[in-house]
């Protein structure tokens, strides 16, 4: 998952076609699988139950469908005897040799699929992960496989007699140069051409999905005190009328998913149904991450389940009543991720399987029929001086290397740490290490670094230093 692109404010001049609110056939399909809310299932933890016990915990929270993003051997063969939907997933550093080879995608459809097939219900093969987020020239090389490399993997499957099960790729939201309003969605020009006008040339053709990862958290957390948090949350009395369009929006999902169909509306493809791969809220995360808290993340996702699971559908105001698979991300909370604290605060259950908050994936019940939340106390930008220290109860060799990392980009980092300076005593490694980390973070933010080393450092708002010793902060 990488955080959406901040919204364009880009006008761009719309063919008539654009401005057409039909969408795709409402197939049988397609309501089957918009009817049954998703959710992703990630392992990027050190304290994540067995996929025995999650696929168990997933049967119980009554999701539909599970999306993998890998093809676990384990995983799905304990997927055979549920009824869950299944989507898996062809890692980015294989979709060069797969667009490459035919004989590559044989191996990697009689690998992961035909073992498990039918009786794990695999749906969809989504090849890659948000590979036009990422721009190196390796990256690039992906790109021009990408396409080629889902062809392959579709005659790998027709070869084989499998007709049942789509592919695609998830996309985030970046691909789009401009999004809002989102009359004025348009793709970013380095890969308009080359990969989306062959990707969506292949969708149509196998009637598959638009595959969109999708967070109004993003764009809503650039500046939450002038955007409507209640907006972002499927709460608002308030609309916002397009003004090329004429379409009324009542929340900021809808807007983002309109600017992608808007946008290939204008490559020349209107009727390309969408499929929401990951959405979702953080439940927590770093203290200057405005907004990641219990109650916005319960919010956002019961509207949403509301939403998606409507019957008949709603769709967006540009494709009414269109049915809209949805994966809810994500199945718990990950403690490995790397980033900002909400990377590793996405999820509905605690890694011990209990809820962080009630959700209902069938959109039947009642809110007033879930527990209250605490009150949250950041919906508002804080203001002031924050440290980064070390967690309670890290392994101290784990903090010494951490130590050493930090220590030695620059020597200003840790001079006042030498014997005899202001901040060498007390001399433990979880002192050192929280002063190491709190003066590499205040010189280093402004490059991306995060208060995070691999998991062994925290924010705080309370000053860790003493009189003799002054911890280096950074204001918010």
């Amino acid at each position: 998952m990488t955080p959406f692109a901040l919204f364009l404010f880009t006008l761009l001049a719309l063919s008539s076609s654009c401005c057409s609110a039909i969408g795709p056939q409402n197939n049988r399909t397609v309501l089957a699988l918009a009817s049954r809310i998703g959710i992703n299932y990630g392992k990027l933890g050190n304290n994540l139950p067995s996929p025995y016990q999650s696929i168990n915990l997933i049967k119980t929270i009554k999701a539909g469908h599970v999306k993998l993003y890998d093809a676990d051997p384990e995983t799905l063969k304990l997927l055979s005897t549920t009824n869950l939907y299944v989507t898996i997933m062809v890692p980015n550093n294989q979709i060069i040799s797969i667009g490459a080879d035919q004989a590559a995608a044989d191996n990697w459809v009689a690998t992961n699929v035909l073992p498990f097939h039918p009786q794990t219900r695999i749906r969809f093969v989504l090849v890659g992960n948000e590979v036009l987020s990422y721009s190196s020239d390796q990256d690039k090389q992906i790109w021009a496989n990408l396409v080629p490399a889902m062809r392959k993997v579709v005659n790998s499957l027709r070869a084989r007699g499998i007709h049942n099960i789509k592919v695609g790729t998830p996309l985030a939201m970046d691909a789009l140069r401009s999004s809002f309003p989102p009359s004025s969605g348009t793709f970013r020009e380095d890969i308009a051409v080359p990969v989306m006008l062959p990707l969506l040339k292949f969708l149509i053709g196998t009637n598959s999905f638009f595959f969109l990862d999708v967070y109004p958290y993003f764009p809503w957390s650039t500046d939450p005190v002038n955007n409507h948090l209640d907006f972002a949350l499927f709460e608002s009395n308030s609309t916002y009328t397009d003004p090329q369009t004429g379409l009324v929006y009542t929340n900021l999902l809808d807007q983002m998913l309109d600017s992608v169909i808007f946008a290939m509306t204008k490559l020349g493809y209107p009727n390309i149904s969408l499929a929401i791969s990951e959405t979702g809220w953080p439940n927590d995360g770093d203290i200057h991450e405005t907004g990641a808290n219990i109650v916005n993340a319960a919010t956002y996702n019961r509207n949403l389940i509301k939403k998606m699971t409507a019957n008949p559908p709603l769709g967006t105001p540009a494709r009414r009543g269109a049915p809209i698979p949805t994966f809810l991300f994500s199945l718990f909370n990950e403690n490995q991720k790397p980033g900002s604290g909400t990377e590793r605060h996405w999820g509905i259950l605690n890694p011990d399987g209990t809820p962080i908050y009630d959700i209902d994936f069938s959109g039947t019940r009642s809110f007033s029929g879930f527990d209250s939340l605490p009150k949250p106390s950041n919906n508002v930008p804080f203001k002031g001086n924050v440290w980064c220290v070390a967690v309670d109860g890290a392994d101290e060799a784990e903090l010494g290397q951490a130590l050493n990392f930090a220590c030695g980009r620059s020597n200003a980092t840790c001079a006042a740490l030498a014997p005899g300076g202001e901040c060498y005593a007390p001399v433990t490694v979880t002192w050192h290490a929280s002063y190491a980390f709190s003066s590499y973070w205040a010189q280093f933010r402004n490059q991306s670094s995060q208060c995070y080393f691999n998991g062994l450092a925290r924010e705080t708002t309370t000053n860790p230093g003493n009189e003799r010793c002054k911890f280096p902060s950074v204001t918010l």
